[in-house]
């Protein structure tokens, strides 16, 4: 986009497009591009309007309001199939409880990029075919491979939503460090809203149950039911109408728990040794590990997108350099677990999903450790670890497609 800027700079309607866009990302390449550009007059102007401080909330369109509202009525009454059509819990959430939030956020977004009729056809397509897909697989208390794609299908669901959130610009890799800045706002925006729900739940259930009603139940079947569906979707449309609210919040956190989970898991490493506990024999514990794992991965890919449109001082690259070191070896640890698992008690589709996500992840982190390292010495800029975390992204996509549809055709559903 900074490319776009420079080059539109005299052309107010252009500018225009890609303010409304994407309005965090064209605020921050446009303060990073000002120095080029400084003392146009259009220029001068823009400066002005995006860096002028306001406590005003936007609350977007009429449009869009009406959107939020019937999307989120709508995932409230997928949330109600259950009760409504008398279908079982535990078979219908965890077979479908992503399917509550990526397309209604997709779609928000495939109408905010004006996505031609072809594009949001394919992307509901695939929606669809992993909808139907899912649900035709096996009961998942009884088969591996079913419980597999149930974890793993989301991420395709997160893929769909990252393609509509680019648009037109699918292949500009700021694009996509744009949607992982986005997915790190929309946890912080998602967070505290939960945090008003529940302190809301509370008051509300407490006030009654003072007067002599219990509404426990009416609340949570009806209100709750409802209310936790549109969270994200009311999230991600605060976030786009008011970047304002965390474009300053989301790094601020990124770099008080970076070096707060770096000294975690150095303390962490070095209690193992003296609990008794191992991931080698362990098998609940090396889930937890492998969480663990991810989490951290999470948190350096957001620092890092965060961290790769302005200039970082040097102690922030170490801190990211040491992070990713340390969280290699927590891989190095978590691989030869569950390579040592594979070779005591043989395969399965679990073990086999398990040694291959810890694979790919741990050839991620060393090529993301070997371009921090070379920032530490000013011969490459942060933005090339962005890059490189983008770039990479599609093997993870790959591999998901593997454990979603090839693995119960080759472990036979089991």
């Amino acid at each position: 986009m900074r490319d776009e800027i420079h080059s539109k700079i005299n052309d107010p309607g252009q500018l225009e497009k890609l303010y409304r866009s994407d309005k965090a990302l064209f605020k921050r390449e446009f303060n990073d591009t000002y120095a080029e550009v400084k003392g146009n007059l259009v220029a001068e102007c823009w400066r002005e309007r995006l860096n002028l401080e306001s406590d005003d909330i936007s609350w977007g369109s009429r449009g869009e309001l009406w959107f939020v509202l019937i999307a989120s009525v709508v995932a409230g009454l997928c949330a109600k199939l259950p009760a409504l059509l008398s279908i079982d819990e535990e078979t219908f959430y965890p077979r479908n409880i992503s399917f509550l939030v990526f397309p209604f956020l997709a779609a928000f977004f495939a109408w905010k990029n004006k996505l031609t009729v072809n594009k949001m056809a394919y992307l509901a397509g695939a929606s669809v075919i992993c909808l139907v897909y899912l649900n035709t697989l096996p009961d998942t208390a009884t088969s591996d491979t079913s419980t597999l794609a149930c974890i793993h299908l989301p991420l395709l669901l997160w893929v769909i939503l990252g393609v509509a959130f680019s648009g037109a610009e699918f292949r500009d890799y700021t694009k996509h460090l744009g949607f992982l800045r986005f997915n790190g706002d929309l946890v912080v925006m998602a967070a505290l809203l939960m945090s008003a729900v529940g302190l809301m739940t509370g008051i509300t259930i407490g006030l009654f149950s003072l007067i002599g009603f219990n509404i426990e139940e009416f609340y949570g079947e009806y209100v709750i039911i409802f209310g936790l569906p549109s969270i994200p979707i009311v999230a991600t449309f605060l976030t786009r109408s008011n970047p304002h609210l965390v474009n300053k919040v989301s790094p601020v956190i990124a770099k008080i728990f970076s070096p707060l989970v770096l000294v975690m898991l150095v303390i962490y490493l070095s209690a193992i040794l003296f609990s008794g506990k191992d991931p080698y024999n362990d098998r609940e514990f090396l889930l937890l590990f492998n969480l663990l794992l991810i989490g951290v991965m999470a948190l350096i890919f957001f620092s890092v997108a965060e961290s790769s449109t302005k200039d970082n001082p040097i102690w922030s690259k170490w801190i990211l350099f040491l992070l990713s070191g340390v969280t290699v070896i927590v891989n190095g640890i978590a691989l030869s677990a569950i390579s040592f698992r594979i070779s005591e008690w043989g395969i399965t589709p679990n073990r086999v999903a398990v040694l291959g996500v810890n694979v790919i992840m741990l050839v991620h982190l060393l090529l993301v450790s070997v371009v921090l390292f070379k920032t530490l010495g000013g011969k490459t800029a942060i933005t090339e670890v962005g890059r490189l975390i983008v770039l990479y992204l599609p093997v993870y996509f790959i591999w998901t497609i593997l454990v979603v549809f090839i693995f119960p055709l080759v472990f036979g559903f089991k």
